[in-house]
């Protein structure tokens, strides 16, 4: 039995599906819930050409993260215990870190489905939570259509 979920989410529809998952199992088991998004400016995506503007700030990043929690909190049943967390830095250790400072006992997150290659070529932080934490990890891909 899972009591204090961590669902480490962003915008994409890999994490949305986490999202649902850690709902049931939340619902469940009457579990707590903890939604974490990680404000880093590394994981903006944005166009490349001849004319690149200006990198978002870490103030953009945070603003972004903070709207992607609320709307993942606005989700959430009034029933079920939630805190929602915006963290800074590297996705993966930001994950690791609330869990371990958190005493999760499940992490529920997406995964992107890059394949072997391109995540030996770009990380992955799925991956690195999965191998590097210390809690079962549920790793939740989103449907092909996706």
């Amino acid at each position: 039995m899972f009591l204090n979920i961590l669902v480490a989410i962003d915008d994409s529809a890999h994490a949305a599906r986490a999202l649902d998952e850690a709902l049931d199992l939340a619902r469940a088991q009457r579990s707590r819930l903890t939604i974490i998004c990680v404000a880093s400016r590394g994981s903006w995506r944005y166009l490349a050409g001849p004319y690149v503007g200006m990198m978002p700030t870490q103030e953009d990043a945070d603003d972004a993260a903070e709207r992607t929690v609320a709307a993942a909190r606005a989700r959430v049943d009034a029933d079920i215990p939630v805190t929602t967390v915006v963290g800074r830095g590297s996705p993966a250790e930001a994950i690791l870190a609330r869990a371990k400072d958190g005493t999760h006992d499940l992490i529920v997150m997406g995964s992107r489905g890059r394949g072997p290659a391109a995540s030996a070529l770009l990380g992955s932080v799925s991956h690195h939570v999965l191998h590097h934490g210390r809690v079962p990890v549920l790793i939740v891909h989103a449907h092909r259509k996706a």
